[in-house]
């Protein structure tokens, strides 16, 4: 008869999973933080997601005499993107041999720890390619022009909001101010970042972004969208360990047949822009 209160291997496998969900909603949320995002949209997969776009046309001024009719100046806003937001799917295996060899918390907190980093890395790079579709263009000079005309452009777009500067720049671009300027460079959710540097609320430092070209945009054009793992008919059907908000849901079993321990982990958050003319690229054109 086993021991009162023996750890059993399930026990581990639960605390693994804990460990997984956590992290990755600690992490998100940190993000969530930096970015200053404060809109989150929990959806059913296969719901759609429409991101914007914006004109105005403007009414002729000339020759408005006095007591006549004002004509209307027009602004349009339309659909531009679609998004569904689906599942996305992930699993590994640990083989006997590597739990015997690194003993089974390493060898599985080791093995999760990198499908976790990947996972962040599809939601940030979908992201960077929402942030790559943005219409809103202006050139500089130099990165600190650009930060410059970041700012204003942002200013102008989202001039009823008094609106924070959210800047995206290579590491090459940036790496000359950094190496001048005593900075307290944070990470989250794979990213490093600046607060209030150069004139822009926050900088965020990413190979994603193209040399030569900053992205910038405000918090309030950033929403946070996910499908809730947590609950549901999905909690019926799957023995998911989630986080506070369910953004993704992780379990831990061991396959007999295979001799393996898998992580099996679920997870629908897209971070995009909803108007993409509230995106603006700077591209860095020194002067010849």
């Amino acid at each position: 008869m086993a021991e009162q209160n023996l750890q059993k291997t399930g026990d581990l496998a639960k605390v693994q999973s804990v460990d997984f969900a956590e992290r990755f909603g600690e992490n998100l949320n940190k993000l969530k933080e930096a970015l200053g995002v404060t809109r989150t949209m929990p959806l059913a997969s296969g719901m759609t997601i429409k991101t914007y776009k914006s004109s105005v046309t403007m009414a002729e001024q000339a020759n408005i005499g006095e007591g006549e009719i004002i004509p209307l100046s027009k602004v349009n806003t339309e659909p531009d993107k679609i998004i569904e937001l689906t599942f996305n799917k992930y699993r590994k295996a640990v083989s006997a041999e590597a739990i015997q060899r690194h003993g089974y918390n390493q060898a599985v907190a080791e093995t999760d720890e990198k499908l976790l980093r990947e996972i962040q890395k599809g939601v940030r790079s979908e992201f960077f390619g929402f942030l790559a579709s943005g219409t809103g263009t202006a050139t500089a000079t130099n990165l600190q022009g650009a930060f410059a005309r970041a700012w204003g452009r942002i200013q102008t777009l989202f001039e009823d909001d008094a609106a924070q500067t959210v800047v995206f720049v290579n590491p090459e671009d940036i790496a000359d101010h950094l190496a001048k300027a005593e900075v307290s460079m944070q990470n989250t959710f794979g990213l490093q970042y600046i607060q209030n540097f150069a004139g822009v609320d926050t900088v965020f430092i990413n190979a994603s972004v193209p040399k030569g070209t900053i992205y910038a945009t405000a918090p309030e054009n950033i929403v946070l969208a996910y499908v809730q793992i947590s609950g549901g008919e999905l909690g019926r059907a799957f023995d998911f360990t989630t986080e506070e908000l369910g953004l993704i849901g992780v379990t831990h079993g061991n396959e007999i047949n295979t001799l393996t321990v898998e992580t099996v982990a679920l997870s629908g958050v897209k971070l995009f822009a909803e108007h993409l003319d509230g995106v603006v690229k700077v591209t860095i054109a020194p002067a010849v």
